[in-house]
C-alpha cells in the first residue's frame, strides 16, 4: 500500500489556502511552493514561466516522452472598478463565480504598493431595516460593494490609503480542519491539488525514487481565467494530466471522498486512452474512484489542447463539493487521488 503522506498534505494545502493568490497576483503562493523545494534542489530541477507559472522536473528512468503534472495556485477574487462616491469599491470579478456566493465575505484589497487593506463585500441594499428591496435585491456587479474598514466617507478619502481602479481584491477563505476529516473554506479549487502534486514531488525525492520517464511538475497561475498551464510545456511531453477538482452536484457520480476522474467537460472529451488507463490503475491498486462529465467546466490540460499542442491530455482531481462557493473536500478525496498519481507517474506513456 502507497504511503500517503496525510497530514503534510493538508497542512500545504491550510498553508497555500491562507496565502492571497487571486489570479494575476498570485506570486506569494508560487514563492510558498518556491520555497519548499529549495532544499531539493539538486534532485528537482525548477525553473519559472514567462507568466509566472513554476516549473519543476523530476527525472526519471527514461528522459523521453516526458510526461507533465499540472496543478494551479490561483484563485477566484475581484478587481477595484470604480471607487464610488460614498467611500465604497465596485469590483469586477476575477474567475467565474456567482456573486451570491461572495456576499458578507471578509476581503483585502492589496494595495499597487504593497499594503492590505480590510473590508466585506456586501450588497449596496444590505439592511433590512432600511432597504425595501434588501431580500429581493439582485446580486449582481453593480448592486456590490466592498466597505473598507477604515474611516473614509468619499472617494478621495479612499485614494489618501493608496486604493486605486486596478488593485486586486482577495477573498478571505475562513478554512477549517474538523475532526471528521473534512477540509472547509474557500479556494479547494485548486489549492488541493497543488498541495497533493507538491507532497507528491517532495516524497519521490526524499524517498531517492524516479518515476518512469522524466516528469514535469507545472504549478500554473492563470487557469481560472482560462489560459494557465498553455504554454511552457517541454517539446518532449507526450502525456498532460490536468489534477484539479472533481466538481459534485445533482446526475454526477463524484463524492468528497474518491478521486473523480473527468470523461468529458465543456471543452469536450478527454483522451479515452488516458481515461481507461487511469481507471485500470484505480482498479487494480483499490482506489476508490467516480468517473464524470463535468457541464461547466475547463481544464489547463483543455486549454493546452486549444493551444495547439499534440497532447495525450487527461483531467483527475479530488471531490469538491460546492464548487467556486464556499468549498469542501474529504481527506479520503486527498487520499485517493494522491494514490492515483503515484502510481501513475511509474507506468510507461501510452
Amino acid at each position: 500500500m502507497t504511503k500517503v503522506p496525510q497530514e503534510s498534505i493538508v497542512d500545504s494545502l491550510v498553508r497555500l489556502v491562507n496565502i492571497p493568490s487571486p489570479t494575476g497576483y498570485a506570486e506569494e503562493a508560487i514563492q510558498y511552493l518556491e520555497e519548499r523545494l529549495t532544499p531539493y534542489k539538486g534532485q528537482i530541477q525548477m525553473e519559472r514561466t514567462a507568466k509566472g507559472g513554476l516549473l519543476a522536473t523530476l527525472k526519471g528512468e527514461k528522459n523521453s516522452p516526458a510526461r507533465l503534472l499540472t496543478a494551479h495556485v490561483d484563485t477566484l477574487g475581484g478587481m477595484v472598478k470604480e471607487i464610488k462616491g460614498n467611500g465604497r469599491l465596485r469590483l469586477t470579478n476575477i474567475g467565474g463565480f456567482a456573486w451570491t456566493t461572495a456576499e458578507g465575505v471578509y476581503c483585502s484589497v492589496e494595495t499597487r504598493k504593497g499594503k492590505r487593506i480590510r473590508g466585506t463585500l456586501l450588497a449596496t441594499h444590505t439592511s433590512v431595516h432600511v432597504y425595501d428591496d434588501a431580500r429581493d435585491q439582485k446580486r449582481t456587479e453593480e448592486n456590490m460593494e466592498v466597505r473598507l474598514d477604515a474611516r473614509v466617507k468619499n472617494a478621495e478619502d479612499v485614494r489618501g490609503l493608496g486604493i486605486e481602479v486596478g488593485d486586486f481584491v482577495s477573498f478571505d477563505p475562513r478554512v477549517e480542519v474538523t475532526e471528521s476529516g473534512f477540509i472547509k473554506g474557500r479556494h479547494m479549487d485548486d489549492k488541493a491539488s497543488a498541495a497533493i502534486l507538491l507532497e507528491l514531488l517532495i516524497q519521490f525525492v526524499r524517498e531517492g525514487k524516479k518515476p518512469l520517464l522524466d516528469t514535469h511538475f507545472y504549478f500554473s497561475n492563470y487557469e481560472e481565467v482560462g489560459f494557465g498551464a498553455n504554454s511552457s510545456i517541454p517539446a518532449n511531453v507526450r502525456e498532460y494530466l490536468a489534477v484539479d477538482m472533481g466538481a459534485i452536484g445533482d446526475v454526477l457520480t463524484t463524492d468528497e471522498y474518491c478521486v473523480s476522474i473527468c470523461a468529458k467537460d465543456s471543452s469536450g472529451p478527454y483522451h479515452f486512452g488516458l481515461r481507461n488507463k487511469l481507471i485500470d490503475l484505480a482498479e487494480l491498486h483499490d482506489i476508490t474512484y467516480h468517473v464524470d462529465i463535468y457541464p461547466h467546466y475547463g481544464s489547463d490540460a483543455s486549454a493546452a489542447v486549444r493551444a495547439g499542442y499534440d497532447l495525450i491530455h487527461g483531467l483527475v482531481g479530488p471531490g469538491v463539493d460546492a464548487s467556486h462557493a464556499n468549498e469542501r473536500t474529504h481527506m479520503d478525496a486527498l487520499h485517493h487521488t494522491y494514490r492515483l498519481l503515484y502510481h501513475y507517474i511509474q507506468t510507461e506513456s501510452l
